[in-house]
């Protein structure tokens, strides 16, 4: 938790002016600050003082300074105001809820002591403490005080829970009591702990209470008064007493304040452990006196002894939700959001079980806040505020949530839904579903005031299956099956209907308490309840049709409307129905009566119904409601509201009959003083008139009235239950019934009724006579067959038998036949009726030959009753197998088919039903089963497509191997592939190119469809060698299109990261540049980017990443090494680093340049003056290398002055060698040289003059060197190198300095000691020539010294040789062949100017042919970008290009161009324009006529992509910018216009194409194109308009066409145009002298052009077929245009007809019809190209005007 300072309410003072209580009111609008001079200061939630009053003593008479102000609080409301004061007494102030309501005192509180703490609990009560330790509550309603108890000693501190429901107390001994104020507590009461020091910091978090005093501990107790955790600032330097402490609301932080300090402790719900979070030190604040959180955690303020009151936010974060909502988590768990829009509101989130909140999004149209905690989830309505906060497990937190239901929150998750009511902490239910669109679920939750009882959910089990829930009760109360997928379901809002429609459209009504369902109408658009109504509204095609009594839905009225139905709404009285039709819309008013009356019967107001209805008459709907009315009105019990609605009705009946029912019922109230509906006689009557004898009978039984029952029997014709009743109760004259009831049956000519009592009563005789009298023989045969002495009745049995027969019930006859022993007419009795069963059993038995016969035959008869499946096995009986075969297809018995079928043998017999039994047995899994039977039915290629479709490739393969030829089997796999590929099935596609052997097909599919991986795996299969190229390949094209995640794979795995890095880094992704170099690049690639990429940003934000890199001293490393020394001292100086090594490389770099005086202040500025010293030294600048030394660095004057005699010791100048050592008091050196020189006459001067100590020494070793010369001999090498310096130093003596260089010069390896010998004697030699020789002299010896002083690398006094012999180009080329270009830039400044550009001009050559494109591009960015061209880099020859001007970038443009048009790839040409632009620049006008002629010649399959409307908008964007530019008159202009038009053909045949309705239309493009083929190629025109016209049965001009095609195609082969007859066409416009391409545009589809000779060849031979071009009334083709005619924009065809469309900004017109056709295509098909070319005919030539007049 991080302390903020906000702003200082009050300074403080330099006396003490302890501030005695701060107060935050519960709303938080207001702060109330009790200052030492007893007033009251109150300000506003912007910290704004807003009013200000003084408090008054107890007793006014001891004057205004008696007492002074020991606590204050707000009322839970934020109204009050509670003051405690040390003159004993509680004063409560009313302030009202506005700053301008007036402030009196509303209560008054005298106690026995002085108040020294004061808190308002939020459950009402004020607690105060006293002086003598009681702690009482003062309730303010009732104005009176209640001691709670009294502690040994002073209350010195109180504090509230969270809660408010309790508190503790703090007293000067160190007690601390607890005390609950209501009866919910699980804590006990009392004493809890001892504390050692008085708790005068004493705070109530949650899980315990924590206590701060003098001892300068913080203590934390559990809830049990156990320690905790301790905090000792004891040896905290600085540190005191903690006088106050404070809880946060939340409890999950505690504030303590002390001397100049607040210390933040924060509770981690994690760690389950109290931690310090913050400490705030304020100095000059001193001791804190008060402290306070305000309500919703997010402000604390403190007010210290000297009157300063500050105040600080306290917040863990805060973000900003999408600009409209703050979230300021002011707790782990508990967050406040904060609406950022007017009005601004705040609202307070907190998890109820403390849990820290790690995740908080805003939904449902910015209304609805989801936060989560580890096991819970938190939901809010911000627009109501309430908030639920339910058990949550974690799941990944893959939910869904829906928040269309205003009451209730869906979620989904893992097959699961679950309820959430906001502002209940449970969930309201979950079930198991997978359909959660809002439209299939519909909850209803206590809607119009039906009680708090009715929650109901309505959801999909399946898609045709509703399920609806009792929430209350989690119970299934009803699941409805529809055999249509549901689309859309909704409860009533009394949940006892429910509507649903289903895909059909259908839409139908279920009765939640009777399950009866019932559709109610078809083509259903739109469906809604009205609100606060059971009324239903739907659309119906253009029908509104509305249900005002949903209880009977066959009584709708419909209504026609316009538009589509958006919403219905319900306000003020008045229910319209807004519909939306186009850009209009239109409202439709209810019948506000009929919707009202649904809410009367709802509410049970029987007499506004009544009312109501008769004020309708005879309305349509009125009689519905009549009915709706009675039902409901007899299931209430009221009989008079019935009979008024069945009189109503009509139904005089009905009404009669309540008319006597209420008499009845009135006479009992009368009677009884109950209510009339208790009466047994109405109560049955009621249960009559609701056909429900039952409960009549029951009533009247429990009357003991059995007359009545048996009467009421009588009268409903019920005899039967009239006489079981008089059974059942042993009714007295129950024979007296039986007989009524039998003269009753014959006296209604019931005999068979009458037959059936007789035969009960054992009466079989008159039985049978009653059952032949009534025409029934059916009853009397099993009468018969029942009793067996009626067989015996010969006649009888006659009159029976022919009765059946009669009745066609043969089996029944062959029954009786059989009974009476006639076998033979048994068998052909059941064999008529159909029983066969029966005639099997019976032919058995009396003739078995018939058996075979009998089976087939009862399988034609099943098949005859399409029971096929039973016939099966009968024909299998009879040996009919293949009868049996089409029985068990023809019943899909699939399983005994193929087992019929593995019995044929024939093909031809398995043919019919092949295919069939097939996709069974493949279904089935069988797939062994269904090749084979395909095979055998010889279906080859049905086999082979069943196996494809099962993914048995190889298999399928094997058997077109074996049974079809191999280009058909090829074709069938390669087109079965295709097939696949469009249907998304990419990995079958493979497997079957890859069982046919051809890889590269599936590698080119897959590119197709961008399936790179899958492409790289088959290149890796099978063209590893490819595997590279085709990662670089896809790279760039990936690139190109803005992909570079996925370019960066493939650069990688090209193992090009560079080109990675590059893609990156053009891009502005330094970042990613970045990650690549430093994970693949070569050591120190990573440094360079992260240099790059500082460059590219403001110099604060470089620091920072370069800081955060750790690369700031490799970047200013970078900076100076490349020449950037701005950018490298700003980096220094941003960073607070030194600038020394700036300085120092700057001081390097203009020592390379000579410039040695702005050198030397650049190395003081370094604080480098040695540097500077040694540069000077290196110079030969003596004088001022002494200079420098003197002032800065007077320890290095000895070594300069050494350096300059060594200096002039090599001049061979001993005079100023000896006077410079002496200066610098080293003869030691002088006499060291003269001894190695074997000078010993000289270095015994030296000695004697200045080294006396040396002489004896000097004098012994002369001795000693003077013997050794006597006794060596001469013929050694170091004699020989010592005879030549000899004869050097002779010769320099004499003054003849060639010889003497010519001398020195002749020492070399093979005569000199060693190296260093040789190097020293050149050098000598070249100091002589420098210094003595001229002329020839000078450049003769430079010629020959200058080579091997290169040689040795010298390299310095080679080039100054030269520079002395005036050869100052041999200078300059030392210095370039050592690559030190600078001083070869420098040296041929000096010299020669001319020589500069020798010296650039060779440096470039370097660059360009070691390719260091980096540094050529420093010196000569044209050379660089010239040589990216040369090298084909053409992509970072262009971003390079782009980076100078836009000239040198078109420049580049058009050489790439121009490069890829004579590639032969005029498309990407076009792209490459398309994306730089094309400049209206003359010398570019043959590049963009190129790449027009050259896409005009691209074959149809070729120019896919988009290439048509790619070219069409690049010449309108060219010839834009050449109408505005100088070229406005130029001729190029025309030939662009005249392009861009067939360009636009083109384009607009492409959209044509893919719409069948605008196929004719392209048809009309291809021949006008024709117009233009002398810019076309002509054959090319001619041959796509006559494939278009031959397909679109235009089969003679096809043939004329075709045929010209041909002729041009032969005069291109001769190379002459005068073969080409032109006669043909003579009825059109098409030009006859047209130019001749070189190839014919089929040169690589030789197979179309014979397919184009042979059909015309067969057409020509076909007499049926017009072999000549119609014409139309003015005698022309068609598509001719006549002088006076305009072409269509849009086809090409002239403009005739009425009324074209025009254009506002120009002549041309388009056909109606053709305008009309393309405005219903782009609705038909809006995602095809159609309204890309309305769109840019209307940009092209302006809005159209297609409006007739």
């Amino acid at each position: 938790m991080q302390l903020k300072y906000l702003r200082t309410l009050l300074e403080g003072q330099e006396q003490m002016q302890r501030i005695a209580g701060l107060a935050w009111s519960p709303n938080q609008q207001k702060l109330a600050i009790a200052t030492a001079d007893r007033h009251i200061l109150l300000y506003d939630d912007a910290g704004e003082r807003r009013d200000k009053f003084s408090t008054k003593p107890a007793n006014p008479a001891n004057g205004k300074s008696s007492y002074v102000i020991r606590g204050i609080a707000f009322s839970p409301d934020s109204t009050k105001l509670a003051v405690g004061q040390s003159d004993s007494i509680v004063y409560v102030y009313k302030l009202g809820e506005t700053w301008n309501d007036k402030k009196v005192i509303c209560n008054k509180f005298p106690q026995a002591n002085a108040v020294t703490a004061l808190i308002w609990l939020s459950t009402g009560a004020i607690i105060a403490g006293l002086d003598d330790g009681k702690v009482r509550a003062l309730h303010c309603k009732s104005n009176k005080t209640q001691s709670l108890y009294s502690g040994d000693s002073i209350c010195i501190s109180l504090t509230a829970n969270t809660k408010g429901n309790g508190f503790l107390s703090g007293h000067n001994d160190g007690t601390i009591i607890r005390y609950f104020v209501t009866d919910e507590a699980s804590e006990s009461f009392g004493r809890i702990v001892q504390h050692p020091v008085p708790p005068f910091a004493l705070a109530w978090p949650q899980g315990g209470f924590c206590v701060g005093g003098c001892d300068q501990r913080i203590v934390f107790y559990d809830s049990m008064g156990r320690q905790l955790r301790s905090f000792d600032y004891t040896r905290t330097e600085g540190e005191r007493e903690f006088t106050v402490a404070a809880c946060s609301p939340n409890g999950q932080a505690v504030a303590f304040g002390s001397f100049d300090r607040i210390r933040v402790f924060a509770w981690s719900p994690r760690l389950a452990a109290w931690s310090e979070s913050a400490s705030k030190e304020i100095s000059c604040l001193y001791t804190v006196t008060a402290l306070l959180w305000r309500r919703d955690g997010a402000r604390l303020a403190i007010g210290s002894v000297t009157g300063a009151v500050v105040l600080f936010e306290s917040v863990l974060k805060r973000t900003i939700w999408q600009d409209k909502f703050e979230l300021i988590f002011v707790a782990p768990s508990q967050l406040l959001v904060r609406s950022l829009q007017e009005p601004t509101e705040q609202l307070i989130i907190e998890s109820q079980l403390g849990l820290e909140i790690d995740d908080v999004r805003i939904m449902g149209k910015d209304n609805y806040l989801v936060a989560r905690t580890e096991e819970s989830l938190i939901l809010c309505d911000l627009t109501r505020n309430l908030v639920s906060e339910v058990p949550w497990t974690a799941s990944g937190r893959h939910e869904r949530f829906y928040f269309e239901n205003p009451t209730v929150c869906l979620i989904f998750n893992v097959g699961e839904l679950s309820l959430v009511e906001y502002g209940d902490n449970h969930i309201l239910g979950s079930v198991r579903t997978e359909f959660v669109n809002p439209h299939v679920i519909s909850v209803r939750l206590n809607e119009r005031g039906n009680g708090r009882d009715n929650k109901k959910l309505a959801f999909l089990l399946d898609a045709k299956t509703i399920c609806v829930v009792d929430l209350i009760s989690q119970v299934v109360i009803g699941q409805v099956n529809h055999e249509t997928k549901i689309d859309w379901i909704e409860l009533s809002e009394t949940s006892h209907k429910l509507l649903y429609r289903d895909k059909k459209l259908r839409l139908v009504l279920i009765d939640n308490y009777t399950g009866k369902k019932q559709t109610l109408l078809n083509n259903i658009s739109f469906v809604q309840w009205v609100p606060q109504s059971d009324v239903v509204v739907a659309q119906s095609n253009s029908n509104l049709a509305i249900w005002y009594n949903i209880d009977l839905p066959e009584h709708v009225t419909m209504q026609s409307i316009r538009g589509e139905v958006i919403e219905v709404l319900r306000d003020s009285g008045r229910t319209v129905v807004r519909t939306q039709d186009g850009p209009s819309e239109h409202t439709y008013q209810l019948d506000e009566g009929l919707v009202e009356f649904g809410t009367a019967v709802n509410d049970s107001d029987f007499g506004r119904a009544v009312h109501f209805l008769e004020s309708l008459g005879d309305k349509p709907a009125a009689k519905a409601m009549w009915h709706n009315l009675a039902i409901i009105s007899m299931e209430d019990g009221n009989l008079r509201v019935a009979q008024r609605c069945y009189a109503a009705l009509g139904n005089v009946s009905k009404a009669f009959y309540l008319a006597e029912m209420i008499q009845l019922a009135d006479k009992y109230e009368e009677e009884t003083g109950s209510p009339g509906i208790l009466c047994p006689e109405v109560r049955a009557k009621l249960a009559l008139l609701s056909s429900d004898l039952r409960s009549a009978e029951r009533i009247y039984l429990e009357q003991g009235d059995i007359e009545a029952a048996l009467e009421m029997y009588k009268q409903l014709r019920m005899w039967d239950e009239a006489v079981n009743l008089a059974e059942k109760r042993g009714y007295a004259k129950l024979v007296q019934l039986k007989q009524e009831h039998m003269d009753f049956l014959m006296g209604t000519n019931q005999e068979e009724k009458a037959g059936q009592v007789l035969e009960d009563q054992g009466e079989v005789e008159k039985a049978m006579n009653l059952f032949l009298k009534a025409k029934k023989p059916a009853r009397a045969a099993r009468l018969a067959l029942k009793v067996p002495h009626l067989l015996d009745d010969q006649p009888l049995m006659l009159k029976v038998t022919e009765g059946l027969v009669n009745c066609e019930l043969y089996e029944m006859a062959g029954d009786i036949a059989q009974k009476l022993d006639r076998p033979e007419a048994a068998l052909a009795l059941y064999r008529k009726g159909g029983a066969y069963a029966r005639a099997l059993d019976l032919a058995r038995q009396v003739s078995p030959d018939e058996v075979t016969m009998l089976e087939e035959e009862w399988g034609d008869w099943l098949v005859g009753r399409k029971q096929l499946d039973a016939s099966i096995n009968h024909y299998i009986e009879a040996g009919a197998t293949q009868k049996a075969l089409d029985a068990a297809v023809g019943a899909k018995q699939w399983r005994k088919a193929v087992q019929i079928a593995k019995v044929l043998d024939e093909p031809e017999e398995i043919q019919r039903y092949a295919l069939d039994l097939s996709k069974h047995l493949a279904f089935a899994g069988d797939l062994e089963g269904a090749e084979d039977l395909l095979v055998r039915a010889n279906l080859f290629k049905d086999a082979i497509e069943l196996l494809n479709r099962h993914g048995k490739w190889e298999r399928a393969y094997s058997i077109g191997e074996k049974y079809l030829k191999a280009e058909e089997m090829r074709n069938l796999f390669v087109n079965l592939a295709a097939s696949l590929e469009e249907q998304g099935k990419y990995r079958d596609a493979e497997k079957v190119l890859i069982a046919v052997n051809e890889p590269d097909l599936a590698i080119s599919m897959y590119k197709r469809r961008e399936l790179y991986d899958s492409m790289i795996r088959l290149v890796e299969r099978y063209h590893k060698d490819l595997l590279d190229s085709t990662h670089l390949h896809l790279a760039r094209q990936l690139e190109s299109r803005g992909k570079f995640k996925n370019a960066e794979l493939h650069f990688l795995h090209s193992g090009d990261w560079k080109s990675a890095v590059h893609m990156y880094c053009s891009s502005g992704r330094w970042e990613d540049g970045y990650r690549v170099a430093k994970q693949k690049g070569t050591e120190g690639a990573s440094h360079q980017v992260a240099y790059m990429w500082a460059k590219s940003m403001p110099v604060e934000s470089a620091v920072r990443l370069l800081t955060k890199l750790e690369l700031l001293d490799t970047a200013v490393g970078f900076a100076c090494d490349s020449g950037q020394f701005d950018f490298a001292m700003d980096l220094c100086r941003l960073a607070g680093k030194s600038t020394d090594e700036v300085h120092l490389k700057i001081a390097m770099s203009l020592e390379d340049e000579g410039k040695f005086d702005q050198a030397e202040e650049e190395f003081l500025k370094a604080h480098k003056p040695k540097e500077a010293i040694l540069m000077y030294t290196h110079a030969g600048d003596w004088k001022s290398a002494l200079n420098v030394a003197e002032s800065h660095l007077p320890e290095a004057v000895s070594e300069v002055l050494i350096g300059q005699a060594s200096a002039a010791l090599e001049t061979r100048n001993y005079k100023d060698y000896e006077a410079l050592l002496l200066r610098a008091q080293r003869p030691d050196l002088i006499i060291d040289y003269y001894k190695k020189e074997s000078l010993f006459e000289d270095a015994l001067r030296i000695a004697e003059e200045h080294y006396p100590a040396a002489m004896n020494d000097l004098k012994r070793l002369q001795a000693h060197e003077q013997r050794r010369s006597d006794g060596s001999s001469g013929n050694s090498r170091t004699d020989d190198s010592r005879a030549y310096l000899q004869k050097a130093a002779e010769f320099a003596k004499r003054e003849d300095f060639r010889k003497a260089a010519e001398c020195l010069m002749q020492i070399d390896e093979s005569n000199a000691e060693d190296a260093p010998t040789v190097e020293r004697a050149l050098l000598r030699a070249a100091e002589i020539c420098n210094q003595f020789l001229e002329g020839k002299d000078a450049s003769e010896v430079a010629v020959a010294l200058g080579p091997r002083l290169i040689q040795i690398k010298q390299v310095g006094p080679a080039a100054q040789l030269y520079l002395a012999a005036d050869m100052p180009k041999e200078a300059v080329d030392v210095f370039i062949n050592a690559e030190q270009w600078s001083k070869a830039r420098r040296l041929a400044k000096e010299i020669d100017p001319e020589l500069l550009t020798y010296v650039e001009q060779q440096q470039k050559m370097r660059l360009k042919n070691e390719g260091n494109l980096d540094l050529l591009a420093d010196i000569d960015i044209i050379s660089a970008l010239d040589l990216l061209a040369e090298q084909g880099q053409w992509q970072r020859c262009l971003e390079k290009a782009q980076q100078l001007n836009a000239s040198v970038l078109q420049k580049y443009v058009a050489l790439y161009a121009a490069q890829l048009i004579r590639d032969g790839n005029c498309i990407s040409a076009l792209k490459l324009y398309l994306s730089y632009g094309a400049p209206p620049i003359e010398a570019h006008f043959n590049i963009y006529l190129r790449i027009a002629l050259d896409c005009f010649a691209l074959r149809e399959e070729q120019a896919a992509d988009d290439v048509w409307r790619q070219l069409r908008d690049f010449l309108y964007k060219l010839l834009q910018s050449l109408q505005a530019s100088e070229h406005a008159q130029a001729a190029f202009i025309g030939n662009a216009s005249r392009y861009l038009l067939i360009a636009h053909y083109y384009a607009t045949r492409a959209a044509c194409r893919p719409v069948p309705s605008l196929q004719p239309v392209a048809v009309r493009l291809s021949i006008a194109l024709l117009r233009h083929t002398d810019v076309l190629p002509v054959d090319k025109g001619y041959y796509e308009a006559g494939m278009d016209l031959r397909q679109a049965g235009r089969e003679p001009e096809a043939f004329v066409i075709l045929n010209h095609y041909l002729d041009v195609c032969d005069a291109i082969e001769e190379g002459s145009g005068n073969l080409v007859d032109h006669s043909d066409l003579t009825a059109t416009d098409f030009p006859s002298s047209v130019p001749l391409p070189e190839d014919i545009h089929l040169k690589n589809s030789t197979d179309l052009h014979e397919e184009v000779r042979e059909w015309v060849l067969a057409v020509s031979m076909d007499q049926q077929v017009d072999q000549v071009l119609p014409t139309d009334d003015r005698g022309l083709y068609e598509s001719t245009l006549a002088p006076n005619d305009t072409a269509c924009l849009l086809s090409g065809y002239p403009v005739r007809g009425r009324q074209p469309v025009t254009f506002k900004a120009s002549s041309s017109m388009v056909n109606r019809d053709v305008w009309s056709k393309f405005s219903v295509a782009v609705k038909m098909a809006p995602t095809s190209g159609v309204a890309d070319v309305i769109s840019f005919t209307e940009k092209w030539h302006g809005a159209a005007n297609y409006v007739m007049h």
